[in-house]
């Protein structure tokens, strides 16, 4: 089965042009699927929807996966499977009929601003205080995936337009744009703390470790889990939560949704439509200013 696999990760970085974090993604849920099959002996050819019952089972109650992540192995699986089909390696896809698991219906996480403004201050102007605060800008500004923003390198930064070209899922290119706080973060970073990490390497990547490597997005949850924690701020504020706050703002301030899809870089239009809900304090401010009895009344 490993040759297989490995055939199938380089026919989706030649043939469909995924980018490396897609590529680890399938990978890493091909290994676990191999290894479920090696202990209980099973052969990948021979695997029938029966035995993915228990499989499915085992995502879920050994591994602790929620249904977004059971759902992503799934579609690896099902992906592989068709690949092996047209090589005629497999006489069936047992995938093609498993269906999806039902997603808990959840509002997504977003910061308020005021939080993003204490996580800024907390920061110094040392070497790392000053990447940090480049990188936090940068996200707050332009909502991309934390794989896009690892990916990003200096030469697709225009800081007289004032955007980013970013490879988004499926190594697709779109410009995002950024703003002055952002402009001036990236800058300070470029010329006083980005030569200093590189310690006289060269790299094409924007962002860079303490080691002089590139900054992977393992690296950018530890960082920002580090800022909140000095911060004593809510421990459910992630890299993604950045991308839930930059769509929840522009939308309860009125931007198109279709704009805010392809700012996101969502293919699906119903993606972007998540973010349609409005902070409570906003239904809140608005209950008040709406409602004929919601103003204080004198009491007795």
């Amino acid at each position: 089965m490993e040759e297989y696999i490995d055939d199938f990760i380089a026919y989706l970085r030649s043939e469909r042009k995924y980018s490396d974090y897609t590529e680890t993604n399938y990978l890493i849920d091909l290994e676990n699927y191999k290894d479920y099959l090696f202990k209980h002996r099973l052969n990948f050819k021979n695997v029938e929807y029966k035995n993915l019952v228990p499989y499915i089972k085992y995502l879920k109650e050994d591994m602790k996966l929620n249904a977004s992540s059971i759902n992503r192995h799934l579609s690896t699986l099902r992906s592989f499977y068709n690949y092996l089909l047209v090589k005629t390696i497999v006489k069936n896809n047992p995938f093609k009929i498993v269906n999806s698991q039902k997603k808990e219906a959840k509002l997504p996480n977003y910061m308020k601003y005021n939080e993003f403004i204490e996580m800024i201050d907390s920061l110094g102007n040392d070497t790392l205080g000053i990447r940090n605060k480049a990188l936090l800008e940068l996200l707050f500004a332009t909502g991309v995936r934390v794989s896009e923003l690892v990916s990003i390198k200096v030469n697709d930064l225009d800081f007289d337009r004032m955007e980013i070209k970013v490879r988004g899922k499926g190594n697709k290119e779109r410009i995002v744009y950024f703003n002055h706080h952002a402009k001036e973060s990236l800058q300070n970073y470029l010329k006083n703390s980005r030569p200093v990490l590189l310690k006289n390497k060269i790299s094409d990547y924007l962002f860079i470790n303490h080691v002089g490597g590139v900054l992977t997005t393992r690296g950018v949850r530890d960082i920002i889990d580090r800022v909140i924690k000095n911060c004593a701020l809510s421990s459910k504020i992630t890299p993604h939560t950045f991308r839930h706050t930059f769509a929840t703002m522009l939308l309860n301030e009125g931007c198109d949704l279709k704009c805010v899809q392809e700012l996101l870089g969502h293919v699906n239009l119903s993606t972007t439509s998540i973010y349609t809900h409005l902070s409570n304090d906003k239904i809140k401010d608005a209950y008040l200013h709406s409602h004929p009895r919601s103003e204080n009344e004198p009491k007795n």
